[in-house]
């Protein structure tokens, strides 16, 4: 068949999924924005992309769709190049619905069977919006935006022919209607190569070593901010490192904002919150890494001792997934995104979201007391085995629909 894959930050989700396609013997292209350079084997094709800025007193709800359709139209009118010129007719296209690229293919490729990575449907109740009181009050206005915000995503599943979620929560998200449409299958955890390692080490900016088997209690997020709940893990440390002289506390992620608004005052949430904690915490056993190399980070995960991952009522991160594939024993919020994957008690150990003191005395029994907590560390990689293998599990399922998809 002849496959497209659709991803303005191509390989993203198909990371995995397009090399296998390939060596099934599928003639498999990509369709990226131009700005995305990264390395791929797969054939790829890029669109320039310009969009006009909206104003957001004049498009008001729209806002969000205008900047979507936009990108959309600009991918739809590179295809219908790209069938005029060449006669290239895909058999399946699969893109990701976020950024409004697969929103017009059908109109392109009326015989191609559509399908989109459906990752999360906004909704003004029930998830993100107004879970955090910090957050602000969620009023009616801020129900109509977020809900505005799925315009683009609802248009694009109901012009499609099928849809993926990674996972059950984020695909209850979707109104019923479209909810049929929709396939879950996880993206996978190469738990051949993410694995425990008890000689693994990691070697801190100041020439410190860590290895398994240390005190280290890790939080990793692309960027530090409040929808991951950095807040709530920073105003836990000082008990836990006054309770643990020897901890040794790591720190992963950027210093932007993924997702949810910015500081109003220009600030980095990194340092709202650190500032908060400053005098009360022993700096030098915080360590800030910023954005780390893939090796490194899984490297952090095999010499945790303890690995905290919050998250609003959101899309589920990876890296939560993996550090239970590296052995890591997993503390997370008690959110639904986290409830899916974690059993308190069985594989991993489950905290409210915003009560800092249960953060800190359950952050200072896992440090405390590793051999109590190792048969959830065992249970939590035997449930990526069971259900979020790559090679075994995910990849298979995905390839399958795929397949059947065009055939």
């Amino acid at each position: 068949m002849k496959i497209l894959l659709v991803h303005q930050n191509f390989p993203g989700q198909f990371l995995h999924l397009a090399p296998a396609l390939k060596a099934r013997g599928h003639e498999v292209t990509a369709l990226t924005d131009i700005r995305n350079q990264r390395a791929t084997d797969i054939p790829t094709l890029r669109y320039r992309h310009d969009g006009a800025k909206v104003e957001a007193a004049q498009a008001r709800l729209g806002r969000n769709f205008i900047t979507q359709s936009d990108r959309g139209v600009t991918v739809a009118r590179a295809c219908l190049r790209l069938r005029n010129e060449t006669g290239y007719v895909p058999d399946v296209i699969f893109g990701h619905s976020g950024w409004g690229e697969t929103l017009f293919l059908k109109e392109v490729w009326p015989e191609a069977r559509l399908i989109v990575y459906a990752e999360f449907y906004y909704r003004g109740r029930g998830a993100d919006v107004g879970f955090d009181p910090e957050a602000g009050d969620a009023g009616f206005d801020q129900v109509m935006i977020a809900q505005g915000r799925a315009a683009h995503l609802g248009q694009s599943l109901l012009h499609a022919d099928a849809g993926i979620a990674p996972t059950e929560w984020q695909a209850s998200t979707y109104p019923p209607a479209l909810r049929r449409m929709i396939e879950v299958i996880f993206d996978g955890v190469d738990s051949d190569k993410v694995t425990p390692d008890p000689a693994a080490m990691v070697e801190l900016p100041g020439g410190h070593v860590l290895r398994a088997g240390d005190e280290v209690l890790t939080f990793v997020n692309r960027n530090l901010e409040p929808y991951r709940g950095y807040h709530t893990f920073i105003r836990a440390l000082p008990e836990v490192l006054a309770a643990r002289p020897a901890a040794q506390v790591v720190i992963v992620g950027g210093d932007e904002v993924s997702y949810g608004p910015a500081p109003r005052d220009g600030r980095r949430w990194k340092d709202i919150y650190l500032d908060e904690v400053r005098g009360r915490i022993d700096a030098s056993r915080v360590h800030f890494l910023g954005k780390v190399p893939y090796g490194t980070f899984l490297s952090l995960m095999q010499v945790s001792r303890a690995h905290a991952y919050l998250t609003y009522p959101f899309v589920l991160s990876w890296s939560m997934v993996e550090a239970m594939s590296a052995g890591a024993l997993v503390i997370g919020s008690d959110t639904a995104p986290v409830r899916e994957v974690i059993r308190h008690g069985q594989n991993g150990l489950l905290v409210d979201f915003f009560d800092v003191a249960a953060w800190s005395q359950t952050l200072i029994t896992a440090l405390a007391e590793p051999e109590r907590f190792a048969p959830l560390r065992a249970a939590a990689r035997q449930t990526v085995l069971d259900r979020y293998d790559l090679r075994r599990i995910c990849l298979p399922r995905m390839i399958e629909m795929v397949e059947r998809q065009g055939s």
